[in-house]
């Protein structure tokens, strides 16, 4: 008999190894705790009960996941639209304000390939927390149902067409120089290629592979190599990187350097506030830098931190009053589009950004940091021996064991948004986090220098020894 394990969704959904933790049964166990919570809270609008869209990735076996999860909620008498073919999490989120549905996503998203998952998609964003609970307090309240009536469509011309309305396509077509892409063998794998017919497009791990070439498609710089020598070698005007589900977006600048998302963000800031015109409150997670701060208080406008996690910054952006959001791990996103992250659509402002300003993307961040302050981030992930059960009491106890100084630098504010942010009066930052769901000490620097910002890492490090393996 297989054993029944507790499913919690995480940050960003629920996710486990396959055939372990995510098996059919688990599937169908959150596919019917979903239908329940959908069913009854129509009931309580007393309104019909709306549509749910199923997407899936690349991962192994997730169009049969997929199916399976759809023959749930067809036995629920629920309105089910199957995508016919590989979807991006993005395009689930952009169909579900569309169409007024609720989105189901089967994908782990920047996971390694062992693993497979599923993230629920409302009104063109991720799930909150509400949300997520309720679906978990449904599990196993009945058994699951099982149907066969329902769609499978097609939605890749819709959500190609949301992306070429979002952007200048003529403008972007003007660019003579390659374009490369790396799609790390995830879903939006071909799609750039539909959207710019006549740019020169090279593309990197385009094809399908299950293994994903033996590691996780995580755009970060260690997995990024290929693109950027590639960049080099066929003098790109930029290099574009997604990940697994392609709402994450990584980017290497005409140079071959990586640039981090405490730089990327900054350059998507002056853009859309100068040449787009979009002026309004800027929110990050609390993961992100400085810049952006100072690039609020120049433009005169408001700034805020939130807690990690893309839906938080969706939230702002959807109903907070916020215009531009950005995430320490690639999501970016702003008005006059859906709120959700999209890997895509962040690399097709990049494009029209070089097309309008006729400079690299290089001389662009230069002058960003000649103005705001030079960044170098980096985060590391440490190993724990058990997951943190309480964080209030972790950062508590952290806040005992600092000094007054680090690095000769005075504490100019400690934030609990989530785990402990220490800012300092040089401005520079370190932030200390338990994951939620696993066994690791998430941390977080920024400074004006690698080897500063290698420092507050060390300093972080012994903090949160007697937790280490």
């Amino acid at each position: 008999m297989e054993k029944v394990f507790e499913i919690r969704f995480g940050t960003d959904g629920w996710r486990g190894m396959i055939a372990r933790e995510f098996t059919f049964q688990n599937v169908r166990r959150v596919s019917q705790a979903m239908a329940q919570y959908m069913k009854e809270e129509a009931l309580k609008e007393k309104k019909s009960v709306p549509p749910i869209i199923i997407g899936y990735d690349r991962r192994f076996q997730s169009e049969v996941f997929a199916k399976e999860a759809a023959k749930v909620f067809a036995g629920n008498k629920i309105k089910t639209i199957l995508s016919s073919e590989v979807l991006t999490t993005p395009a689930v989120s952009f169909l579900t304000h569309k169409l007024k549905s609720w989105g189901m996503v089967i994908t782990a998203s920047h996971n390694p390939p062992t693993y497979n998952g599923i993230k629920i998609k409302h009104d063109g964003r991720g799930a909150m927390e509400a949300i997520t609970h309720s679906v978990e307090e449904y599990i196993d309240k009945d058994s699951p149902a099982y149907g066969n009536e329902f769609e499978e469509r097609s939605f890749k011309k819709d959500y190609v067409a949301y992306l070429k309305s979002r952007v200048n396509i003529a403008k972007i077509k003007k660019i003579k120089k390659p374009i490369v892409i790396d799609y790390m063998h995830g879903a939006a794998g071909g799609l750039l290629e539909e959207i710019l017919s006549g740019n020169k497009i090279i593309s990197l791990r385009s094809q399908r592979d299950p293994l994903f070439g033996g590691h996780a498609p995580e755009p970060v710089e260690a997995n990024l190599k290929n693109l950027s020598a590639k960049v080099v070698s066929e003098k790109a005007v930029l290099g574009i990187a997604v990940d697994g589900d392609a709402d994450r977006f990584a980017m290497i600048d005409d140079k071959g350097k990586y640039l981090t998302p405490c730089q990327i963000f900054p350059l998507v800031i002056r853009y859309l506030v100068e040449r787009k015109k979009i002026k309004g409150k800027i929110v990050q997670s609390v993961s992100m830098g400085y810049l952006a701060e100072r690039m609020a208080k120049d433009y005169g406008v408001d700034f805020e931190e939130l807690p990690v996690g893309f839906k938080h910054v969706a939230e702002a952006l959807a109903v907070g009053g916020a215009t531009i959001g950005g995430e320490e791990s690639g999501g970016y996103s702003w008005t006059k589009a859906v709120a959700e992250r999209d890997g895509l659509l962040t690399a097709l402002l990049f494009l029209e950004m070089v097309a309008s300003e006729n400079k690299p993307i290089s001389q662009m961040w230069n002058e960003i940091s000649g103005k705001y302050g030079k960044s170098f981030f980096k985060r590391m992930d440490f190993h724990l021996h058990k997951p943190v059960a309480d964080k209030n009491l972790f950062v508590s106890r952290l806040i005992k064991k600092l000094p007054k100084k680090i690095l000769g630098s005075e504490i100019k504010n400690l934030i609990q948004i989530d785990g402990l942010k220490i800012s300092l009066a040089d401005g520079h930052w370190l932030l200390m986090r338990p994951s939620g769901t696993e066994a690791l000490m998430r941390v977080y620097a920024e400074s004006d220098s690698p080897e500063r910002t290698q420092s507050l890492l060390d300093l972080a490090k012994k903090w949160v020894a007697p937790n280490l393996n």
